[in-house]
């Protein structure tokens, strides 16, 4: 198994147990990441999203948390992973099926130095949201109040741990 593959491996079952300690662990001092809510750039940003949705879904969600992943393929730069998430989205305590592709690039130390995550939002919308999602999960309008909110969110996180 190629070093990067035990990289995602470690990341993806650590995020299965909530261990946020873990996953940030797998993460470059210059990490970027991005998706269809966040575009964080630097470890303290990546990490600390890490963290609170770790915490958020502990603290809110842990009885129905469940992550399954697949497809890990990895190379001496890049990797891929498929992943599926099932949570209570806390913001509504409505449930989300949300399914996640992922790409990866690393260093020469087998961090992640970028991770790009892609999924449905206009699906998301419709499970977290319920009728404004179904309505407007398509717009851009939702799309910017949503990653503010999330952005809102990770820095009142950030502010209260310290970070």
């Amino acid at each position: 198994m190629h070093p990067n593959q035990t990289t995602l491996e470690h990341f993806y079952a650590a995020f299965a147990r909530l261990d946020s300690d873990a996953m940030v662990a797998c993460y470059a001092p210059d990490a970027q990441f991005d998706d269809e809510v966040f575009s964080l750039r630097g470890h303290s940003q990546v990490t600390g999203m890490w963290h609170m949705l770790c915490d958020v879904t502990q603290a809110k969600g842990a009885d129905v948390w469940k992550l399954v992943y697949s497809g890990i393929e990895t190379d001496a730069h890049s990797g891929k992973a498929h992943w599926e998430a099932q949570y209570r989205f806390s913001a509504t305590g409505r449930m989300v099926h949300n399914v996640i592709d992922g790409a990866f690039e690393f260093n020469e130390q087998g961090l992640i130095t970028r991770h790009r995550d892609r999924f449905d939002f206009w699906a998301w919308s419709r499970q977290a949201l319920g009728m404004p999602g179904l309505l407007l999960g398509w717009t851009a309008f939702l799309r910017r109040k949503v990653r503010a909110q999330a952005v809102a969110n990770l820095q009142e996180y950030l502010t209260s741990h310290g970070s």
